[in-house]
């Protein structure tokens, strides 16, 4: 599971951060990556806690992921995400035990999904 998510998403470029109910992090290709749920985003000096079921605005740092590489990206063993950009900025995602936190999308739809509990269904 891990290498697919690797071949899916590392080495893509950041073209957009948007904001609202969820997060998405529009890469090229175009892929996709929706946050529904918390999530922690680290750069060297900070770490941000984001509730985006809540709505909210990507802060400054968020929108500096902008022409960033995602360079290593794996889903944890409990069913998490996480994705490592260039200049040591992280984002992190925990499983969520009601509802799907995460997802990866592509216009011809979802490539992965992780479920509600920690599984992650593959399409």
């Amino acid at each position: 599971m891990q290498k697919s998510i690797i071949d899916v998403l590392s080495g893509r470029r950041v073209e957009s951060v948007k904001g609202g109910v969820q997060l998405d992090i529009v890469l090229s290709g175009p892929v996709t990556v929706r946050v529904e749920n918390e999530f922690r985003f680290a750069l060297p000096s900070e770490v941000e806690h984001f509730y985006p079921g809540l709505t909210f605005e990507p802060t400054e740092a968020l929108l500096g992921l902008v022409g960033h590489t995602l360079a290593v990206a794996r889903v944890t063993m409990a069913g998490g995400l996480e994705l490592a950009f260039e200049a040591d900025r992280t984002l992190s995602v925990p499983p969520d035990a009601r509802r799907p936190p995460w997802s990866v999308l592509t216009p011809h739809g979802a490539v992965c999904t992780a479920l509600e509990g920690g599984e992650v269904v593959w399409a």
